[in-house]
């Protein structure tokens, strides 16, 4: 009985990683993507670990480019890293290190639709290891919850390296829970029942 509650106990702790991911509506509760947001101030009232997610959601007029730091600095979108103008982004933060992001409508970025994130390491998380960047891919039929540039992980099916973006289709509105925590209440409910199994045996 006692081996039952420590194995139980060893698949919550295994499953806590998962469930603390968090997904950060840009610009939200009080604003979004936009030239209007003080996105600066947005981020700075943030911490981002890595697994978390940024939703980015803005009308037709604008777009979501991921660049350097220079380029950041200089609103450049020539040399973008990832560029998405569905209308509802997902970028994951799959790594630690800083990421930087500007809109490629002329004049938005230069009166401040940019963000600038430090991902972080997630004291609990084990460190990614490095891959090189390779060309955005497209997978037709693949189902995801919003257009999606993605950095799959390693030995991911989607991708051949962590740095790979993925464009899934079939956009709809991100929710503000995290789905981490919804396996996390799994998880609890699965544990718990073994441990009354163990205790009524």
């Amino acid at each position: 009985m006692l081996s039952l509650v420590v194995g139980s106990m060893a698949i919550l702790a295994a499953f806590m990683d998962v469930a603390m991911a968090t997904n950060y509506t840009v610009g939200a509760p009080r604003g979004s993507w936009d030239t209007s947001t003080n996105l600066q101030a947005w981020a700075k009232s943030k911490t981002f670990n890595a697994g978390d997610n940024l939703f980015f959601q803005y009308a037709p007029t604008h777009d979501v480019v991921e660049v350097s730091k220079a380029d950041y600095d200089t609103c450049k979108t020539s040399n973008a890293i990832l560029r998405d103008n569905s209308g509802t982004t997902v970028v994951p933060l799959s790594e630690p290190g800083n990421r930087y992001f500007i809109c490629g409508t002329p004049g938005h970025c230069t009166t401040g639709m940019k963000l600038a994130v430090n991902v972080v390491l997630a004291a609990s998380s084990p460190a990614p290891s490095a891959s090189p960047a390779s060309a955005p891919s497209v997978i037709p039929g693949v189902e995801g919850p919003v257009s999606d540039l993605t950095r799959p992980p390693v030995g991911s099916p989607l991708g051949s390296a962590a740095g790979s973006p993925v464009a899934l289709s079939q956009p709809s509105a991100p929710s503000s829970a995290t789905r981490g925590s919804v396996l996390s209440y799994l998880v609890v409910a699965v544990v718990g029942a073994l441990v009354l199994q163990a205790l009524s045996a």
